[in-house]
């Protein structure tokens, strides 16, 4: 009687921790792929994150080809020498026009400051010129200011833009190697330096998602290694 009750109650005692190991063990099955689930969930993401920054590198780098880098394919001032101030002057008017509202616009001008240089590589005297667009706008004058109401003042940024100059023994000049052009310029919009300046960010972020998705799929065979690996000893 009671070596059965003693059976009896060790296999109750059996069955009971049967049946804790095997709801730890569900619960264990249940975390892991709960784990699995919110892993693969966040690599997804990731992938989708570094495939966008890819997409729109290409994009920044398309729009940069038509816009910046063809400019600079275009560019004739692609030669560089000192150049000497031989002469800065105000010689006369330039009309332009004002926004003074929404459905308002008023007439305007601005002095027009001549500025003309010598290249020391060739002997050369050209009219200098700011930058591209000051040369399409006006190429007689050296800077187009913006237009304004208060002309005095306009004066005063162009007399302070000719003693500066006056003031230069030597300038930096950008010119066209095939004297094509009888102009320089003084600064370039879509020189070397800005067109290394646009391409850096979209750089980064073409580098930034290419590395995302490299580090998930490294990830990924990592893992499926590990889980070989642990199968083999198994």
């Amino acid at each position: 009687m009671f070596l059965w009750a003693g059976s009896k109650g060790a296999q109750a005692s059996g069955h009971e921790r049967r049946t804790i190991y095997q709801k730890i063990r569900g619960y264990d099955i249940l975390d892991k792929r709960r784990t699995v689930t919110a892993q693969k969930a966040g690599e997804d993401r990731a992938i989708l994150l570094g495939l966008a920054m890819i997409l729109c590198s290409v994009m920044m780098y398309f729009v940069l080809g038509i816009t910046m880098l063809r400019s600079y394919s275009d560019s004739e001032w692609t030669a560089e020498s000192s150049c000497t101030v031989l002469n800065s002057s105000i010689t006369a008017e330039v009309n332009c026009t004002y926004s003074c509202g929404s459905d308002c616009r008023r007439p305007a001008s601005y002095p027009c400051l001549q500025v003309f240089v010598r290249l020391n590589a060739s002997g050369r005297v050209l009219r200098l010129s700011h930058n591209e667009e000051a040369q399409d706008k006006s190429p007689e004058c050296f800077y187009v200011p913006r237009c304004r109401r208060d002309s005095v003042a306009m004066l005063g940024v162009m007399l302070n833009v000719s003693e500066w100059l006056k003031t230069q023994p030597r300038l930096l000049c950008f010119y066209d190697p095939g004297e094509r052009r009888d102009a320089a310029l003084l600064t370039r919009l879509y020189g070397r330096g800005a067109v290394f300046h646009s391409l850096v960010w979209p750089s980064c972020t073409l580098g930034g998602g290419v590395l995302i998705v490299a580090m998930v799929k490294l990830t990924q065979y990592l893992s499926i290694l590990c889980e070989q690996i642990g199968k083999i000893k198994r």
